[in-house]
């Protein structure tokens, strides 16, 4: 039997488990990269690709429906089969896939390449914090790892739109996807070498029926919340797929609650710690996602900042988030999980709301401090939230908790993107129909309504053409219309972020409880066959 830590070195060693976080600490950096690298690229691909907005959110959710629709199945293999081995095939895969990338000529290539690439990233992200949530058992140093884990969604923030500026500045844009292939070869030779080996001691045998139910009903509801926008958010279509993944969903918690060794412990949602963190962290990515696809097309397109112009610029909420991120955990042995995380929500929205109040010339001095506040806010919860979750879960099934932790990430941040990208989408197109002028030919109209990259190639056209009084109408109402659209779609991630405020203040413990117990197979039913 493996024991639930085997290192090839003494993990109670500082210098041991130094290496060991940073190479997790790497593998979590990747996938954040990952996020924020796409968002510079989305521009381009509108110049290049020819890709409409819709496009561009199946860019950014085909690897968000893949990464979250897998993430609890691949918690549960973790721990069942060894957390560094799937780590490490996690890696391998991402890396084929960010190959496949670079190399793609369309963007139906880039779309699959992307579901590749999510694949990978649902072994690698459950896999980097169940580990060191077992190497680090003590609450103060697993407090201060889990800090430095989470210091990496605001390194990624920074890393991210500035390495991908700096690359479509010299090489093509599938260059940002290339790089990501020595990278993860990197952290791949760093993890096999300081990395323990990790898994449940009780090895219980993998629950399919779990596999299957979770998987096909996570991508039914994000497949739902992805295509609300183009399907109608009343459509049979998005209906039928929303109600038959929670459904599905329902009879996968029913299966879980009779099964033996079931995938997924559904008694820690009892607990008010576990359940009201994980929504802290979801209403989170909600509104980060949304406003990070908002404001790198705002730089671009509005501003005329280029795509290493505005990584450089989106750096005051990088800094905030991962310095806060560290500050919250030292905060929260004090102050308790309940303030720190309110604290954060509440400062998240204010950011937002002020955000919303922009317009198009609007210093950076001012947008910078803003950052700070939404971003700070943002750093505030992550790690304490984190903390509390796992704090909940026993570290034998710390990798399919860190699944849970992951999973309120993706399912927050692929609704962010759905529905704020939804909503900014139609008061975009609602203001440009206002303000248009009556005699552009409908054709140019049409093109003008799809987003406001195809609203600046119609000016361009027209410039070309020597028309250039109405060029400059066009260019000058899609601007306005993109900012009032930004303006509404920062409204509706700031009233998440208060409402969550006010539920986290409610409802989210102060202090940390008992873990909840591993299931006794005296207290259950028969296993349901799989």
């Amino acid at each position: 039997m493996v024991t639930d830590l085997v290192p090839r070195t003494t993990v109670h060693d500082r210098a041991d488990k130094r290496a060991i976080l940073v190479a997790l600490c790497l593998g979590a950096l990747i996938i954040n990269v990952d996020v924020t690298i796409v968002n510079v690229t989305l521009p381009s691909l509108v110049r290049e690709l020819h890709a409409a907005t819709a496009t561009l959110q199946w860019v950014v959710d085909a690897y968000t429906l893949v990464f979250a629709s897998l993430i609890l199945a691949a918690g549960s293999l973790s721990d069942r089969l060894g957390r560094k081995g799937l780590l490490l095939a996690g890696l391998a895969v991402f890396a084929a896939g960010s190959l496949a990338g670079a190399l793609s000529h369309t963007s139906g290539e880039l779309i699959a390449s992307r579901v590749v690439m999510g694949i990978g990233a649902a072994a690698i992200f459950p896999s980097t914090l169940s580990i060191l949530s077992n190497v680090f058992t003590a609450r103060a140093e697993r407090v201060k790892a889990i800090g430095a884990w989470g210091a990496t969604t605001g390194v990624g923030i920074a890393i991210g739109p500035i390495l991908g500026g700096w690359l479509l500045a010299h090489f093509w844009w599938g260059s940002v996807f290339l790089f990501m292939v020595p990278l993860a070869a990197v952290v791949a030779a760093m993890v096999a070498l300081a990395v323990p080996t990790s898994r449940d001691p009780s090895t219980p045998p993998i629950d399919r029926t779990g596999l299957v139910l979770s998987t096909t009903g996570m991508a039914l509801v994000l497949l739902g919340i992805i295509q609300g926008p183009s399907w109608g958010w009343s459509s049979g279509a998005t209906l039928g797929a929303l109600a038959s993944g929670l459904a599905i969903l329902v009879g996968f918690v029913l299966v879980e609650r009779r099964l033996r060794h079931p995938m997924l412990d559904v008694r820690l949602f009892r607990n008010l710690r576990f359940t009201a963190a994980s929504g802290s962290v979801t209403i989170s990515f909600f509104a980060l996602a949304g406003f990070t696809f908002l404001v790198t097309q705002y730089f671009q397109f509005v501003r005329g900042f280029t795509p290493l112009g505005t990584g450089v610029r989106i750096l005051p909420v990088a800094v905030a988030v991962a310095t806060t991120a560290i500050v919250g955990t030292r905060l929260t042995p004090r102050l308790g999980n309940k303030a720190v995380v309110a604290a954060g929500l509440a400062a998240f929205g204010l950011g937002l709301l002020w955000i919303s109040t922009n317009d198009a010339t609007t210093s950076y001095g001012v947008i910078a401090l803003q950052m700070v506040v939404a971003g700070g806010g943002m750093g505030l919860i992550t790690a304490p939230a984190t903390e509390a979750i796992l704090g909940v879960v026993p570290k034998e099934k710390a990798g399919v908790g860190s699944a849970v932790n992951d999973a309120t990430r993706l399912f927050g941040a692929a609704l962010g993107v759905a529905v704020i990208g939804s909503v900014s989408a139609s008061a975009y197109s609602n203001a440009l129909a206002t303000t248009l002028p009556a005699h552009l030919p409908a054709p140019l109209t049409s093109v003008a309504h799809q987003s406001v990259g195809a609203a600046l190639g119609v000016a361009h056209r027209l410039a070309a053409s020597g028309r250039l009084t109405l060029a400059g109408t066009v260019r000058h109402d899609a601007w306005h219309s993109f900012v009032h659209a930004m303006s509404i779609g920062c409204l509706v991630g700031a009233t998440a972020a208060l409402v969550g405020a006010v539920v986290a203040a409610v409802l989210l413990p102060a202090r940390p409880g008992a873990t909840v117990p591993l299931p006794r197979e005296a207290r259950v039913a028969e296993p349901v066959a799989a």
